[in-house]
C-alpha cells in the first residue's frame, strides 16, 4: 500500500477581513481531510489582513478536525505573550493548533513599533529559535496533571507541579512558570520556512540561521524548492541533520478552474504523486483560495484517496495525531518543584488566586 501524504493549504486572501471567509475555507479544507491550514500575518499595514492567531482561535469552535497554524512573528513581540496566545489557541480548538515561526526584517514593520531598528536576518532568526525555545518551556512549566481543582480543600494547583524555567539567553531572560496549563498536545506543532537555497554551501547568514532554528526545534519544515531534484537533495539533508521525526513539506502553487479542468489537476496530481522527492507532502498555496480549495476537496482528494495517497477520514483529533508525531514529555516533571510562592511572585499569584 503507497504512503500517505500529508497535506496541507494555505488560506491567505490578501484584502479579506471577514471571519465568515475564512471560516468557510478552513471548512473545505477539512473536508478534503488535509493535516493542517496556515494563515500568513505580519505587522506591514499593506495588505490588509486580519490578525492570523485570532482569526484561526475564531474558527476553531466552527472546525472539528484540521489543524490551525496561523504566522507569529517572534520580532518585536515577547515570547511569554506568545506562548500563552499559541496555548490558548491549542486548548480552544481541542489540541489542533500549531505555530508557524515568522520573522519582522523590515524598516516599515520596526518604526511601526518605535521600540529598535530592524536587526540582520541572521540575528532574528537566532532570536526567533531562542523564542521558540522560552514557549516550549513555558509549556512544560506546568505539569499535566498540575490543576488539582479540589473545591474541598479549595486547592487549585498543586504547587509542586508547576516548575519556573529559568532560561537565560542573548536575547531573552524570562524565569516562568507559565500562567496557562500545560497544552493539550503537550507543546503545540513548530513550522518553521525553509528554502533550499539556504541548505548550499554559499548560503546566506540569515539562511543558514533560519535552517539552525528549524533543525534546533521544528516539527515541520515548510520546504520552498524550484524544482524535484532541489526539493529531494534539501529534504535528504534536512533529514540527515534533523532526523526522521520531522515533518517535510514542499511549498506547491495551485491554480484549479472552478470547472473540471483535467489538464490542472492532472499535473497536480502528477505533482503530488511523483516518487522520489524525499518529502512527506506538500504545502498548497491556492491562486484563488475559495476556487481551488473547492476543487481540492471535490475533485483532487477523491482522486487521492482512490489512489491510496489520503485518508479516508480523520482517525486521531489532534494535529500531531494527524502528522504522526508523538506527545513530548513534560522536561520538568521529574525536577525538583517550584517553591511557594511570595508577594513577589506574580505569575503563581495570578494562577492561585
Amino acid at each position: 500500500m503507497p504512503r500517505q501524504l500529508h497535506l496541507s493549504a494555505a488560506l491567505d486572501s490578501p484584502g479579506r477581513l471577514d471571519a465568515g471567509h475564512y471560516t468557510g475555507l478552513a471548512r473545505l479544507a477539512e473536508r478534503a481531510t488535509l493535516d493542517f491550514v496556515t494563515l500568513d500575518d505580519s505587522f506591514t499595514p499593506e495588505p490588509s489582513r486580519p490578525d492570523a492567531l485570532a482569526t484561526l482561535a475564531r474558527i476553531a469552535p466552527l472546525t472539528g478536525r484540521v489543524g490551525l497554524v496561523p504566522t507569529v512573528t517572534t520580532t518585536h513581540t515577547e515570547p511569554f505573550h506568545t506562548s500563552i496566545s499559541v496555548n490558548t489557541l491549542d486548548w480552544v480548538s481541542e489540541g489542533r493548533a500549531g505555530w508557524l515561526v515568522g520573522v519582522s526584517a523590515t524598516e516599515a514593520e520596526a518604526r511601526a513599533f518605535g521600540r529598535r531598528p530592524v536587526a540582520a536576518e541572521d540575528e532574528l532568526w537566532a532570536e526567533a529559535a531562542d523564542a521558540v525555545e522560552v514557549a516550549a518551556r513555558l509549556w512544560d512549566s506546568w505539569e499535566d496533571d498540575a490543576e488539582i481543582r479540589d473545591t474541598a480543600t479549595g486547592r487549585f494547583i498543586d504547587r509542586d507541579k508547576l516548575h519556573y524555567i529559568d532560561f537565560e539567553g542573548r536575547y531573552f531572560s524570562v524565569r516562568g512558570p507559565s500562567i496557562t496549563p500545560r497544552p493539550p498536545q503537550g507543546r503545540p506543532v513548530v513550522a518553521l520556512p525553509v528554502a533550499a537555497a539556504d541548505l548550499a554551501p554559499d548560503a546566506s547568514p540569515g539562511g543558514r540561521a533560519r535552517v539552525a532554528a528549524a533543525i534546533r526545534h521544528a516539527d515541520i519544515v515548510l520546504l520552498d524548492a524550484p524544482d524535484r531534484a532541489a526539493r529531494l537533495a534539501a529534504a535528504t539533508e534536512l533529514r540527515l541533520r534533523a532526523g526522521e521525526s520531522l515533518r517535510i513539506l514542499a511549498r506547491l502553487g495551485t491554480g484549479l478552474s472552478a470547472l473540471p479542468d483535467r489538464a490542472a489537476e492532472e499535473r497536480l496530481l502528477a505533482e503530488l504523486t511523483a516518487t522520489g522527492t524525499g518529502v512527506d507532502g506538500f504545502h498548497l498555496v491556492p491562486a484563488d483560495p475559495e476556487r481551488d480549495l473547492a476543487a481540492l476537496a471535490g475533485r483532487i482528494a477523491p482522486a487521492l484517496r482512490a489512489a491510496g495517497l489520503l485518508r479516508t477520514e480523520y482517525t486521531g483529533r489532534t494535529l500531531r495525531e494527524h502528522l504522526g508525531l508523538a506527545r513530548p514529555a513534560n522536561r520538568y516533571a521529574t525536577t525538583a518543584a517550584v517553591p511557594a510562592a511570595s508577594p513577589a511572585s506574580p505569575a503563581l499569584a495570578e494562577v492561585t488566586r
